[in-house]
């Protein structure tokens, strides 16, 4: 199981991560699936992704099937950790802003008006990001 929180800009955003997610597995959950069978363990792997976007977007109907396939059965529980799961990610992305905003406007060596522009700007467009001048 794997949870991850994307960039959710584009509309694709969670096709992408998913097939990231199965790419990057793929060959593990293979290897464990044949050891398993080569050994008569009984033993069969599954991988299943939980993905919320940074905003807070998330399939809810793939996010409560992939709940219930882990034994999460009552529709209430699965609505409680959707909602929560949201709330947090929204709430680790504030603070996570929050932290970025201070430097930003900050005078630490790192801070993007140290960098060169084409960077800044490269990962500013890329995340849709805008960067307000520097306050005197």
């Amino acid at each position: 199981m794997e949870y991850t929180r994307a960039m959710d800009t584009n509309e694709d955003w969670a096709e992408r991560k998913e097939q990231e997610k199965n790419d990057r597995y793929g060959s593990l959950l293979g290897f464990i699936n044949h050891l398993s069978h080569r050994e008569k363990s009984g033993w069969k792997a599954s991988q299943t992704n939980f993905t919320t976007g940074v905003r807070g977007s998330l399939h809810t109907n793939q996010f409560f099937t992939r709940l219930e396939s882990l034994g999460v059965k009552n529709t209430n529980t699965r609505e409680a950790i959707r909602n929560r799961t949201v709330q947090k990610t929204l709430s680790m992305s504030d603070t996570i802003l929050k932290f970025f905003f201070i430097a930003l406007n900050s005078k630490t060596d790192w801070t993007p008006q140290n960098l060169p522009t084409e960077i800044v700007n490269k990962n500013m467009e890329r995340f849709n990001l805008h960067l307000q001048p520097p306050r005197l």
